[in-house]
Order: C-alpha cells, then sequence, then structure tokens
C-alpha cells in the first residue's frame, strides 16, 4: 500500500502519539483487521421485524482508508455500530483483529472500544463545561491512568491535531472544525489502530470539511485504519475503497481500488 502525499495541517501538524509508529507502506499483513461474513442485524418491536443489515461481506486490512456510502436509513450506522461493537449482529461472524466479537464478553468488548478503537462522531459529543485536554483526557479515565500521564498524552493528542494552543478553551469558544478537530484527538489518545468516523463533516462547513478530511488522510498516512460513514460521495472519494450500501447491503462493486 502507498500512501498519498498531503500537504503540512495549517497552523497545526499530525504526528505519531508513538515515536516508532509503524510504516505499513511495506506490504499487507496476512489477515484482515476486520472480517464480516453474513453479517445480519434485525430488530424487533412487537410483531414488526426490520433487517437493518442482511448479509454483509467485508474485509478491512490494517492500514485502510475504506468509506461507507448510502442514504439515511440504509444501514451504514447500524453497520458502524456493529464495527465500533456498540451492538452485536443477530447473525453471522464479526473477526476484529483475530477475536470473533460473539465470544467476547461484556469487559472485554470495553476493553476492545477503548484500547483498539477511537471513535468520531458527526454530533462532537464534547462535554460543554470540560476544557478541550479534559475531554480529550476522558478515554484515559477508563485506562485508570495518574492524573499527570492523563494531561501529557491529552496535550500530545491536541498537538497532533494542531490545536496545543487550545487546550484550555471549551467547546463553545471553539469552532466547528476546531471541535471536530478535538473530538479526532480524544478518538486518538487511547492510540488506538482503528478510527471509526460517522458523519464527520455532517455539522462542519465546506473549509472546515476539507480541514477534516485532511486531517484523516494524513492519519491514513501515518498508518492509521481508517473506516468513514458517509452519505456524502465527494467525501467518500478521499478514501481507498468506497462501498455503497442500500437496505441493508452492499451494492454493485467497491469503488476504488486499494493501494
Amino acid at each position: 500500500m502507498t500512501t498519498k502525499a498531503v500537504a503540512p495541517l495549517e497552523n497545526g501538524r499530525v504526528e505519531p502519539l508513538q515515536s516508532d509508529a509503524r510504516d505499513l507502506s511495506a506490504g499487507r499483513p496476512q489477515d484482515p483487521v476486520i472480517e464480516l461474513s453474513g453479517a445480519r442485524k434485525t430488530y424487533t418491536s412487537g410483531e414488526i421485524v426490520f433487517e437493518a443489515l442482511r448479509g454483509i461481506d467485508c474485509q478491512i486490512y490494517e492500514g485502510d482508508y475504506v468509506a461507507i456510502v448510502g442514504p439515511s436509513g440504509s444501514g451504514k450506522s447500524t453497520l458502524m455500530n456493529i464495527l465500533g461493537c456498540l451492538d452485536v449482529l443477530t447473525e453471522g461472524k464479526y473477526i476484529l483483529a483475530g477475536d470473533n466479537v460473539a465470544e467476547l464478553d461484556e469487559t472485554q468488548l470495553a476493553t476492545v472500544r477503548n484500547r483498539r478503537i477511537g471513535f468520531v462522531f458527526q454530533q462532537f459529543n464534547l462535554l460543554p463545561s470540560l476544557s478541550a485536554v479534559a475531554n480529550v483526557e476522558l478515554p484515559l479515565l477508563y485506562a485508570r491512568l495518574g492524573a499527570a500521564e492523563r494531561k501529557e498524552r491529552a496535550l500530545r493528542a491536541l498537538d497532533s491535531v494542531g490545536l496545543a494552543d487550545k487546550s484550555g478553551n471549551r467547546p463553545g469558544e471553539l469552532s466547528g472544525g476546531q471541535q471536530q478537530r478535538v473530538a479526532i484527538a480524544r478518538a486518538l489518545v487511547t492510540e488506538p489502530t482503528i478510527v471509526l468516523a460517522d458523519e464527520p463533516t455532517g455539522n462542519l462547513d465546506s473549509s472546515s470539511t476539507d480541514e477534516i478530511l485532511g486531517l484523516f488522510d494524513r492519519l491514513h498516512g501515518l498508518g492509521r485504519t481508517i473506516v468513514l460513514i458517509t452519505h456524502e460521495a465527494d467525501v467518500a472519494a478521499r478514501a481507498q475503497v468506497a462501498y455503497n450500501v442500500t437496505d441493508g447491503q452492499f451494492t454493485g462493486d467497491a469503488l476504488g481500488v486499494r493501494r
């Protein structure tokens, strides 16, 4: 896999949070980090049965940048919840980094969500009463790190998204694009190998959208595995591969090529 050349982020830079970040360009791992086989998700309410996912097969390798594209109600957010271990399949198999997710208990699932996966959401989900650095620290509370180490890592994460100078600002004092960068720093602070982003540009203007997508380009260039959920074709075009999802199924061939 080769990575795309990108320009530096204005007023900041993206750096690996660890100095020994791996170069994944040498070759693809043998096994996928994410593998779905016959994935189905059914919701039942009384006599009403709704199939949100209807037999999805998917393989994502470490270092891939994948977009999942579809309109509202297509099943793409349900798919993200499955990939993020926020929900479980009704039928089929989900293998995450070699582990069968169905065999993990609640404690193990919580550890997976905290250590392996970083989440980025459309609504930012920042606590308005906390500073940027305190918001970024939150995932580290679960890891029971000391206060000094939490703050140091949170500051490094903010620096990695170009917001070191905004660490003391609360969300209401930041632009939409800056709030999303804080949310991305929070996703990165546990040093996950996978970043799941659900409509991360949905609440942003065009300038902030370009900024955030440029940041994802850079994270991908550093070897992060990125899965981006979107309804916008131009956003999906930034990924290596885009899958169309309609009525809970992948439709047509994957758009783009792995590189």
